[in-house]
């Protein structure tokens, strides 16, 4: 544990920080497992379900949660897995 009054903040505010991460990350995981169960099972809202992990990875991007490279493979490998 720190000693200096700025360090101590610090160690809150990355703890806050991580919580919001983890939510964002869990929520586009959440969406592309959906997407991926619903092409599986030949789902009738396989393009809404798509049209929601593009949009939740897009956000993930944005926040900072995904770099710019790895969001676009995984909106790639989603559109990939649309057209079959």
């Amino acid at each position: 544990m720190p000693n200096i009054k700025s360090a101590m903040k610090r160690v809150k505010i990355i703890a806050t920080k991580t919580a919001q991460n983890r939510v964002t990350k869990k929520a586009y995981k959440e969406a592309v497992k959906a997407f991926e169960s619903g092409v599986k099972e030949n789902k009738e809202n396989v393009k809404e379900l798509y049209a929601t992990a593009v949009s939740l990875v897009d956000k993930a991007w944005s926040k900072g949660v995904l770099a710019k490279n790895t969001a676009a493979r995984k909106k790639a490998n989603l559109t990939k897995s649309l057209t079959k």
